[in-house]
């Protein structure tokens, strides 16, 4: 199916038949380097259904099933595709003081955008959405990140306020050094 994206190629799939819909679906995670129970985290399928419609028991899942598939696939394409960004994980008045809206590590400069949050639970709901969203990076408080590291599956940067002028966006020059040594392998010495 050429020219189409993964979501497309489920959907397509799935008008053709539930063999073919289980054996695309089954690619596609593949692909996005996903298994059964991140994808039910991300889609909110449970993981019990989605090996339901992966193995054949249920042939026929409900409407509202596919759409989360489909939702959920789409989202994942499209934050590989779109502006790569840095979440910054802080309370809306350090989010407000902000002087900048990017930070450059080398010749990548990548966008920070900022969930604001109040409490451990609203600092991992969104860090679970940046990371769904596309995220390259978190950049929270020290005591958030010790959490966040056993949550998520990219970088996680601190500052300690005591250690810097602007923690923030030094954790956030932090973070775009780590996804820059991430993208580029290191220099071999000769």
């Amino acid at each position: 199916m050429v020219g189409f994206q993964r979501w497309e190629e489920v959907l397509n799939s799935a008008l053709e038949s539930d063999e073919k819909f289980r054996e695309t679906l089954k690619r596609v995670l593949k692909e996005f380097h996903l298994d059964m129970k991140e994808f039910s985290r991300l889609s909110g399928v449970s993981e019990s259904s989605l090996y339901k419609i992966i193995s054949g028991h249920r042939p026929n899942p409900r409407l509202s099933t596919l759409r989360d598939i489909l939702r959920t696939l789409k989202n994942l394409e499209s934050s590989k595709e779109g502006e790569p960004f840095i979440a910054l994980i802080a309370s809306r008045s350090s989010l407000d003081a902000l002087t900048t809206s990017h930070v450059t590590a080398g010749s990548l400069k990548l966008k920070i955008k900022g969930y604001g949050a109040s409490s451990i639970e609203d600092a991992i709901v969104a860090a679970l959405n940046a990371e769904q969203e596309g995220a390259r990076a978190i950049v929270c408080g020290p005591v958030v990140a010790t959490i966040l590291q056993k949550i998520v599956r990219i970088p996680i940067s601190s500052c300690p306020v005591a250690l810097c002028n602007q923690p923030l966006l030094e954790a956030a020059k932090n973070a775009a050094k780590k996804i820059v040594e991430e993208i580029q392998p290191p220099r071999k010495k000769s």
